[in-house]
């Protein structure tokens, strides 16, 4: 009953993203059927595997249950967003914790972006010095392709004077696991470090402006109402140019004047 409520609940709530905190496991031992195990007991390690867990309190306080609930459907860990609560909702254990309420909490709302609070991505690096060239074109693919927010290389000198690559690659906390696998399939390297950093977007839209040239999408950039970029995007440019057989740069130049001026699909 608690796994299919659960799953029945969660489809209701129809939200866009599943996002939980850290999750407690608690500390001490615990009495299974196979004897007394340290907590976390291994099904609930195994079902939290590659997600943030920490010990704090006396006892087992995540259940295999309620790891499964948790780690099948977050697709993210670390603090509150920045949102507008819309709905709460409380449920309450049997199990009475001293000094910790036995409460999980689930809050629904509209998530705000664009204003750089709370928002914290993954930076993950490396230096390559043994590599052939030719590799170093489809990785940038595969890790864009793998949902990293960028990726780019930078040159640097290496030990015993060998010229060498420095790798960075942006992407989403929950996305880290994954892309340290493609970077250890898909590169010489042997290791890897990372860090989390704080990162501060404009609110991103994308809009069709029309044109002499035919239809053209431009990225517009706010922050509180107030556009701060515009921005055509340079697929469409090009696309549009070489069917009109003209410069780039006119394209480009027609779908900002295109922007201010009103013209929009």
């Amino acid at each position: 009953m608690d796994v299919v409520g659960s799953v029945i609940g969660l489809g209701w709530l129809d939200v866009d993203r599943f996002l939980a905190s850290p999750l407690n496991v608690g500390s001490g031992t615990v009495k299974i059927a196979h004897g007394v195990y340290p907590v976390p007991p291994p099904a609930t390690l195994q079902l939290v595997s590659g997600v943030p867990v920490y010990g704090k309190g006396r006892g087992e306080l995540l259940t295999p249950t309620g790891a499964l609930l948790v780690t099948a459907h977050a697709t993210g860990y670390g603090p509150l967003p920045t949102l507008r609560p819309e709905g709460v909702g409380y449920g309450a254990g049997t199990k009475d914790t001293p000094g910790r309420p036995n409460v999980l909490r689930l809050i629904v709302g509209d998530e705000i972006a664009g204003d750089g609070e709370g928002h914290r991505v993954t930076v993950i690096e490396a230096e390559i010095d043994d590599m052939s060239p030719q590799l170093f074109g489809p990785l940038l693919d595969r890790l864009l392709g793998a949902g990293a927010l960028d990726a780019f290389y930078t040159p640097v000198q290496m030990k015993k004077g060998r010229p060498g690559v420095l790798l960075t690659v942006i992407t989403e906390r929950e996305r880290r696991t994954a892309i340290e696998e493609l970077l250890f399939a898909e590169t010489t390297t042997l290791g890897v470090r990372w860090q989390e950093w704080d990162r501060t977007v404009l609110e991103r839209e994308s809009v069709a402006v029309e044109t002499e040239f035919g239809t053209v999408a431009v990225k517009v950039g706010r922050r509180q109402g107030r556009v701060y970029n515009v921005q055509p995007e340079f697929d469409d440019c090009l696309a549009r140019a070489r069917e009109a057989s003209r410069p780039v740069k006119e394209v480009w130049a027609a779908a900002l004047s295109a922007y201010h001026a009103g013209k929009r699909k």
